[in-house]
């Protein structure tokens, strides 16, 4: 199922993914999102030092995570694109009220899933690579590695420029993209048991790990 335990290393680098979306502080200037690498790398430098600064974050605490992504981190993110990428073609056949559940019930899982990667955000640095685009493109990779002890890990964003403004809408670590993660199963669950069975699966896996709730916005 999609949500059994994953493997510890796979785990770590995508809670690293999801640090670099969420734990930036709540007295930072809002980020440049007029060029798709700036955006990036104002959020990357002020994830990793609002992680180093708060023993909340680095203790895995999913309000604050959960708070810090809704005020500051959201507004980037074009979560109903991401949420619409991991359920594939199922999308279009649910109604706008279970498309709401199902971004809700997904932004939790990740949160959960993932918090308590933060805790291993420790010495490292974001570097970017050189971004291949043109001006005139509304949808781009920007690349990074990040960097500390061991081997520079691959994590890469696309982005899509919609009224004038870069979103982030799917990660990449090391090769594997947030959305085709979950999709696979995503359609097992719906193919079995219908759009709700998946909201509902989510949901109760949600609810054991200490409730759905706590990331809607």
């Amino acid at each position: 199922m999609f949500f059994a335990s994953k493997r510890s290393l796979l785990r770590g680098l995508m809670g690293l993914s999801l640090a670099a979306l969420s734990a930036l502080p709540i007295a930072a200037h809002a980020a440049d999102a007029s060029a798709p690498d700036t955006l990036i790398r104002q959020l990357s430098l002020e994830t990793i030092e609002a992680v180093k600064a708060d023993k909340a974050i680095q203790g895995g605490d999913v309000q604050k995570i959960v708070q810090l992504v809704d005020s500051k981190v959201m507004p980037h993110v074009n979560f109903q694109r991401m949420t619409a990428s991991a359920v594939g073609r199922y999308w279009r056949q649910a109604n706008p009220e279970q498309q709401k559940r199902l971004q809700e019930e997904f932004k939790a899982l990740l949160m959960r899933t993932y918090a308590g990667a933060l805790t291993q955000v420790k010495e490292q640095t974001v570097a970017l690579k050189p971004l291949r685009a043109s001006p005139d493109d509304t949808e781009v990779v920007v690349r990074t590695e990040v960097r500390g002890k061991g081997d520079a890990i691959q994590l890469d964003y696309r982005l899509e420029k919609s009224s004038g403004v870069w979103k982030i809408y799917d990660v990449n670590v090391l090769g594997i993209w947030l959305a085709d993660q979950y999709r696979n199963s995503f359609a097992q669950e719906i193919g079995a048991n219908g759009i709700d069975g998946l909201i509902k699966a989510l949901a109760d896996r949600n609810a054991k790990a200490g409730g759905p709730a706590a990331a809607k916005s």
